[in-house]
């Protein structure tokens, strides 16, 4: 059997334990820091390369706005000086059978940058609400 790459539509975000809806996700990335080293008696003129520090990108979540639902706005009004509500949020992209096949366990998320659309009486389009998050650590794992 032929297996073909997954649909990126069919996903879920699990937030705190709370299932939440999202129209769109995207940032999920990660970086290794590249150290340069040359020693002074090397016979090379340029320096080796050594992997660094690991860099997890900013993660944006959007949404529509529903009435009612103020719960982006709210987990921002936690950050004071050095302290934010810190959250685990698990992102699942599903199957046919809507079980997850990979799964990015965000860690230690916190919220750095909200946005809400744009208003517009001549548009015919849905508010949607971007939340940007912040994290210490991203686990992948596919099934």
């Amino acid at each position: 059997m032929t297996e073909f790459p997954l649909p990126k539509f069919h996903f879920q975000v699990n937030w705190g334990g709370t299932r939440m809806q999202f129209q769109e996700i995207s940032g999920l990335s990660v970086e290794v820091d590249v150290i340069e080293y040359r020693e002074g008696a090397s016979p090379e003129f340029s320096p080796i390369k050594m992997p660094g520090l690991r860099k997890y990108g900013n993660i944006t979540l959007k949404r529509g706005i529903v009435k009612g639902d103020n719960e982006f706005f709210q987990w921002w009004n936690t950050i004071q000086l050095h302290k934010v509500e810190r959250r685990d949020i698990t992102i699942s992209l599903l199957d046919e059978n809507h079980e997850p096949v990979v799964v990015w366990k965000i860690k230690n998320a916190f919220p750095v940058k909200i946005v809400w659309s744009d208003l517009k009486a001549s548009a015919s389009e849905l508010a949607l609400e971007s939340l940007e998050i912040a994290c210490e650590g991203i686990i992948v794992e596919n099934e």
